[in-house]
């Protein structure tokens, strides 16, 4: 009698297919999947909003309020980072996929690195000409971030160049980042994309 059912493979157990909160060894959590594509989204638009505003003038409609909104997401968003890195500190990173080699796991680990540093200069700079006047951020008038520094001569203006240029070496990185994941999906054939959207492939 020929073994049928051994043929068919292995069943998945329900463990497999039960939403995991915290990263394992074989894929990202919901959390770790969440708070970064927030993360990459707010970044993005807050980029697309800095872009813009730069356009207004006095007596645009949005003149006053699209600086606002800016600067209340840019607090919201130095949180966020903070939680979501604090979250990759305490959780397991899972393995990468057998097929990548040594220097590109370096390189892929210092690249995150990097773009947190840079984000985080990047927030330290918005705040440094946010509060160049004195006068504290109002966060969607909820939260009120006070300035501690304001004495410093060209602070606006210096703050304001180091901060736009620190946008676009973020989108810059951000974007081959991205070519990267697309590579790994469309070339390489591996889980690299699929495990950041959270997708469970058959090897999961």
């Amino acid at each position: 009698m020929s073994n049928t059912f051994e043929s068919a493979g292995p069943v998945s157990s329900p463990e497999n297919h039960r939403v995991a909160i915290r990263n394992t060894a074989n894929r990202y959590g919901v959390v770790a999947v969440f708070l970064h594509w927030l993360v990459a989204i707010v970044v993005v638009g807050l980029f697309i909003l800095g872009a813009w505003m730069t356009d207004l003038t006095y007596y645009d409609e949005w003149y006053r309020s699209a600086p606002d909104i800016h600067k209340s997401i840019g607090i919201l968003l130095f949180i966020t980072l903070v939680i979501r890195m604090s979250w990759r500190i305490v959780n397991v990173r899972p393995d990468h996929e057998p097929g990548i080699g040594t220097l590109q796991r370096q390189v892929a680990e210092a690249v995150h690195w990097l773009l947190y540093l840079l984000l985080f200069a990047l927030m330290i700079s918005g705040y440094l000409i946010s509060t160049a006047d004195g006068k504290p951020i109002e966060v969607f008038g909820v939260l009120s971030v006070p300035a501690t520094i304001s004495d410093i001569p060209n602070m606006e203006d210096v703050a304001g160049k180091v901060h736009w240029y620190l946008a676009l070496v973020i989108i810059s990185l951000a974007s081959l980042h991205a070519i990267a994941a697309l590579k790994h999906h469309f070339f390489d054939r591996d889980r690299t994309l699929t495990r950041m959207l959270g997708i469970r492939t058959h090897r999961d």
